[in-house]
C-alpha cells in the first residue's frame, strides 16, 4: 500500500475515461466528483521508476517512445488536457506552478538532467540534435495546421530552436518554429549547425532556460 499523489489520482480518473467535475481538500483530505464521458485510455502497464518512455509525434507522424527521466507524478501525461483548461500556458510555453512536477522533477528540469535520456532516441536515428521538440498529442494540437504539417518533414531534436529565440508565448514559440522549419527545408546541414551554436551561446552565456 502507498499513498497516491493528487496528480496521480486524477490521471488515474482521466485514464479510465472519467472527467472530473469538483475538487476540494477538507481537514486535509481529498475530495472529487467525477463522471464518465469516455473509453479508458491507460496504460496496461504503467511504469513506477525513474526511467520513463513517452509517446510523442516523430517524422511523418510515427509515434516515437522518446525517453526521460521522470519529473511528474505517475500518470500525469493524462492531465494535459485537464491542466491546460485550468492553467492556460504560460511564459515559454509551461504551466505555471503545475503540481504535477515533483520537487525532485523541478531540480532535474533545471539543469536538463530529465532530457538526457533522450540521447538514446537520437543514437536510435529517431531524434536528432537540433530539432523541434517532440510533442505529445495534446500540445500538437494546439498547433496550426501548416505547421503541424512542416513539422512532420523532419526530426524532432534534443536541442529546440526554443533556445535560440527564447519565445514566451504559443503563437512566438510557433513562429521560432516555424523559421526553423523553413530554414532547415532549404539548408538542413547549415542550419542545424547555426542554430547548435547560437543555442550554446544563450544558454552559457544569457542563462538561457525553458522554464
Amino acid at each position: 500500500n502507498r499513498v497516491m499523489s493528487r496528480a496521480e489520482t486524477l490521471g488515474r480518473l482521466y485514464s479510465c475515461g472519467f472527467e472530473l467535475i469538483d475538487e476540494k481538500f477538507i481537514d486535509q483530505q481529498f475530495y472529487f466528483a467525477a463522471r464518465k464521458i469516455d473509453i479508458p485510455v491507460f496504460d496496461a502497464s504503467p511504469t513506477y521508476g525513474p526511467l520513463i518512455k513517452l509517446k510523442r509525434y516523430g517524422k511523418n507522424g510515427e509515434i516515437l517512445g522518446v525517453y526521460k527521466m521522470r519529473t511528474m507524478h505517475p500518470f500525469s501525461e493524462y492531465l494535459q488536457a485537464y491542466v491546460y483548461e485550468k492553467s492556460q500556458l504560460q511564459e515559454g510555453g509551461k504551466f505555471k506552478d503545475d503540481f504535477r512536477v515533483t520537487s525532485s522533477g523541478k531540480l532535474m528540469r533545471k539543469f536538463w538532467i530529465d532530457e538526457l535520456p533522450m540521447i538514446l532516441n537520437v543514437l536510435k536515428g529517431e531524434m536528432k540534435i537540433v530539432g523541434v521538440r517532440p510533442l505529445s498529442e495534446h500540445y500538437f494540437n494546439l498547433y496550426t495546421d501548416e505547421l503541424k504539417e512542416q513539422r512532420l518533414k523532419s526530426k524532432p531534436g534534443l536541442i529546440p530552436p526554443f533556445y535560440v529565440d527564447m519565445p514566451i508565448t504559443l503563437e512566438e514559440i510557433m513562429a521560432s518554429e516555424m523559421r526553423y522549419l523553413k530554414a532547415h527545408e532549404k539548408h538542413p546541414l547549415l542550419t542545424d549547425i547555426n542554430y547548435f551554436f547560437k543555442a550554446f551561446y544563450n544558454i552559457l552565456f544569457k542563462k538561457a532556460r525553458s522554464k
